[in-house]
């Protein structure tokens, strides 16, 4: 068993696949309309093949107050594994990604968090030294 597909729920679709994609880097994997919304997925440049994530409407009432109440309290919905975050932070940061926790080691790993513009705070997580 492993992980085929896994969801993070955005508020705009074409914003975020924008915002996936030209901002952090991933490729568009499927992009399906399917009545008001699409089927729409990304994947890693490194691993086409890999995970897809579903960007996900949020429209549903439970969907919506989820993602509120964890960006009130700064937990990230989802974490990013990179190379290493200090050189990830330096790239996002000079395209204009909001970080609300700038790279600090934790332990045996280094962290960094987001937002994505779309309602979510994203990890990244890179192991120390790296």
């Amino acid at each position: 068993m492993r992980i085929g597909v896994t969801s993070i729920f955005v508020d705009d679709q074409d914003k975020a696949q924008a915002f996936y994609t030209d901002v952090l880097g991933f490729q568009l994997k499927d992009k399906v309309p399917l009545g008001a919304h699409s089927w729409l997925t990304v994947v890693s440049g490194a691993d086409p093949d890999g995970t897809q994530l579903s960007l996900e409407p949020d429209e549903h009432p439970a969907a919506k107050a989820y993602k509120t109440a964890l960006s009130a309290d700064g937990i990230p919905v989802m974490a990013f594994t990179v190379d290493n975050v200090e050189t990830e932070h330096r790239r996002l940061t000079d395209r204009g990604v909001e970080f609300t926790q700038a790279p600090l080691a934790m332990g045996p790993v280094v962290t960094a968090v987001f937002d994505d513009t779309c309602g979510n705070l994203v990890q990244l997580v890179s192991p120390v030294g790296a």
